[in-house]
């Protein structure tokens, strides 16, 4: 009898306890009908939409929610969309990320990318076009410096820090300092000579910026040279908002960590293949990112 009971007891608690932790799921589901996912615009916005497009079908399927995919004007509009509340899942580089941060935004970074080879980091890089005379960055003084977006890290905050090495200002250094507005835009504009060089992303040869380009028929690689190359810089972070409820943060971190195993080909569109999964990362991974922003933001102000 005494068995009997207790198997009974067991039963009804566990009965109990499902039901609470679904009673706990449906709780945010109910708060939450829609999840809205940003990303900064490394490329076009159709671009973004069709690499994004089946990740954003994966997920809402994984988290049994709708989630809807919003194509940001620019690096700020993500940072606002998330002060906001609007945004609740971002993708950003990791200058934007920490602009966030610094500026007041309560979001937590919860995923990056981890390269084919293993590695955790990307690369900074001034193009020339290939039919240049130039060599240096110290030859292209009195010319015209392509940049991406005063949020992007590989696109205006590392290039800058990277200037401010050799004691170069840009706003002086160069006749002309211009913001393309993304990645994309940045070696469009050199190809087409409005500026003389350009900043931009580079993991390996065969994994650039540049490389999604030639693939879409918007560029060729030997049209270009690269004069510059920055020291490795952390991978861009995923970040919820901090107010999420703890049991949505978590589904969200499985659903991405999940992701190239249940959902390959939408893994796989996102970086054209090149990397090999999503790995786990804490607001601590992007500290010194944290520290370049305030650097840069000084240099401005003691330069304005």
């Amino acid at each position: 009898m005494l068995t009997r009971r207790f198997a009974l007891g067991a039963a009804l608690a566990a009965s109990s306890f499902a039901l609470a932790g679904a009673g706990h799921a449906q709780s945010w589901k109910s708060a939450y009908p829609e999840l809205v996912f940003a990303v900064i615009p490394a490329e076009n916005a159709s671009g973004v939409t069709e690499r994004y497009g089946p990740f954003i079908e994966y997920l809402s399927q994984q988290l049994g929610t709708k989630v809807t995919l919003r194509v940001a004007n620019d690096y700020a509009a993500v940072i606002e969309g998330q002060r906001n509340g609007s945004i609740h899942i971002a993708g950003y580089g990791p200058a934007s990320y920490a602009r966030a941060i610094v500026t007041g935004v309560k979001v937590e970074p919860f995923a990056t990318t981890v390269n084919n080879d293993g590695t955790i980091g990307y690369y900074s890089v001034f193009y020339v076009r290939a039919d240049s005379p130039y060599k240096t960055i110290d030859d292209l003084k009195g010319k015209n410096l392509g940049l991406v977006d005063p949020n992007s890290t590989s696109g205006n905050n590392v290039p800058r820090f990277a200037l401010n090495k050799l004691k170069l200002n840009p706003e002086t250094f160069f006749a002309r300092v211009t913001y393309a507005g993304s990645h994309e835009n940045a070696v469009i504009a050199l190809q087409q000579k409005q500026v003389d060089v350009a900043a931009n992303w580079w993991n390996a040869e065969n994994d650039s910026n540049l490389t999604r380009m030639v693939s879409k028929g918007l560029a060729k690689q030997e049209d270009f040279r690269i004069i510059y190359k920055s020291d490795l810089i952390p991978n861009s972070p995923f970040a919820y908002l901090a107010s999420l409820p703890p049991d949505l943060k978590a589904a969200i971190s499985k659903a991405f960590e999940e992701a190239p195993t249940k959902a390959k080909a939408a893994f796989d569109k996102l970086s054209d293949g090149k990397d090999r999964g999503f790995t786990k990362v804490d607001a601590a991974a992007y500290e010194p990112v944290v520290e370049l922003i305030k650097f840069v933001d000084a240099l401005r102000k003691q330069k304005s």
